[in-house]
């Protein structure tokens, strides 16, 4: 399996951080890492991101990057977070930077897209542009809270967000409890 992985500066990336060193290792992962995204880290964590090992880092100026083109094939692309900015290129097919220019590329060729919009609330811009999207059978799946399975820390309750969004791309995991109904 083969995915893209964009982050851009909306709040929140250290979520798109953690997804990253959640992807088991037998995933081959792209990252596209917004200087918005840099400068969000820094300001909401006051961290610097740290490369992975087994993530190709990919710039988002670069437009030539292999990720770029639909004959590179990919099993799926998450932009997570995404910002509002990036949502609403997306939504009219803006291709600037190398997060977008996939967005479009994945988009034609009907391939797997999950968004991760990260703001609340959400105007009726936003509400329109992914309602846009969605019914291009692009995932909008906001970073939402599940009460269902049992979270008892912030931890838990990011975990249960990534392995939403890991459903969404297909990704086998375990990092939270499943729903099994009453019995």
């Amino acid at each position: 399996m083969k995915i893209i992985v964009g982050i851009t500066g909306a709040s929140g990336t250290q979520l798109g951080f953690k997804f990253l060193s959640l992807i088991p290792n037998d995933i081959e992962v792209f990252a596209i890492v917004s200087s918005a995204a840099k400068k969000t880290l820094q300001l909401e964590e006051n961290q610097k991101y740290s490369l992975l090992d087994n993530v190709t880092y990919l710039d988002d100026n670069n437009l030539a990057a292999p990720v770029s083109s639909g004959s590179f094939q990919t099993d799926g692309y998450i932009i997570v977070p995404c910002s509002m900015n990036t949502l609403a290129k997306c939504s009219v097919g803006i291709s600037d930077t190398l997060i977008t220019r996939v967005f479009g590329v994945m988009l034609k060729e009907k391939r797997n897209i999950v968004l991760a919009p990260r703001e609340m609330p959400f105007n009726s811009i936003q509400l329109e542009n992914m309602s846009k999207l969605s019914t291009l059978n692009v995932n909008i799946a906001p970073p939402v809270l599940g009460y269902y399975s049992e979270q008892q820390t912030l931890d838990d309750m990011e975990n249960f967000i990534i392995g939403k969004w890991f459903d969404l791309l297909h990704i086998e995991h375990n990092l939270y409890k499943r729903w099994e109904g009453k019995k």
